[in-house]
């Protein structure tokens, strides 16, 4: 289970989905990946893409995650009634609204919304009771990335509920006035994050554009790591079989 998987901080490799369309999910869940993300916050997912695309994933028995576009209670219902296994809620800057993202991820007094007739639920074929214990093993990924999300961090990793603070370290470049991710205000700020956030428990998680950085960020204890997408993996292998093909 992929919630308890980022409770344990079992590290995990995952990639961003910039393709709306099932046949991708189809194909990545025969790869040797922990979970994919549907990335509806900068490609262009309908949510009949999305529909599709979950249900693709649960059919490959691939554990998904959808990176919303908001925060907004509506956003977060829709993917979680289709079944997403949880949500990467993109700028999190405060403790007071990471509360209210965890409160409308899951059922309870103010929180989310019930229908027993959506995948999740079976399609009104489990009982209430289930449903509401099944509800339980949603994933609340908060991705941080702005300046506000620095100047919080300490109220924001102790905020319950959460089980990964992710760090989008490309906006947090652009918010800190650098044009490269590895400019060493950079690099300081993503380190202040994750030894915050550890020290309140929380795993967490980033992108991490060059590769040979990974060995360093797992020494840090990041675990969820989000790595390139299937465009990235398109761009790769034809690359490849060009240069292999010239060579010959």
């Amino acid at each position: 289970m992929l919630k308890q998987a980022l409770k344990n901080k079992q590290s995990l490799l995952g990639t961003f989905i910039k393709t709306p369309h099932y046949n991708v999910i189809e194909v990545l869940a025969h790869a040797s990946m922990d979970v994919l993300c549907l990335d509806a916050e900068h490609a262009p997912f309908s949510r009949q893409d999305l529909d599709t695309c979950i249900l693709a994933a649960r059919a490959g028995n691939m554990p998904v995650l959808v990176r919303t576009p908001n925060d907004a209670p509506e956003t977060l219902l829709n993917v979680l009634d289709m079944g997403a296994d949880g949500v990467v809620v993109p700028h999190v800057k405060t403790a007071e609204q990471l509360s209210a993202i965890v409160r409308h991820c899951h059922y309870g007094a103010g929180g989310r919304g019930y229908a027993g007739s959506s995948r999740f639920a079976g399609y009104t074929t489990k009982p209430l009771s289930e449903n509401l214990e099944a509800g339980k093993n949603v994933s609340i990924v908060a991705q941080l990335e702005d300046l506000d999300a620095i100047d919080n961090i300490e109220a924001i990793a102790h905020v319950d509920g959460v089980d990964c603070l992710f760090i989008g370290r490309m906006d947090l470049t652009v918010a800190l006035g650098e044009t490269s991710a590895d400019a060493p205000k950079v690099k300081q700020a993503v380190e202040h994050l994750v030894e915050v956030s550890h020290k309140a428990g929380k795993a967490t998680g980033m992108f991490v554009g060059n590769l040979e950085e990974l060995a360093y960020w797992k020494e840090k204890g990041v675990s969820l790591f989000l790595l390139g997408s299937d465009h990235g993996c398109m761009l790769s292998g034809a690359k490849a079989l060009r240069e292999t093909f010239d060579k010959a």
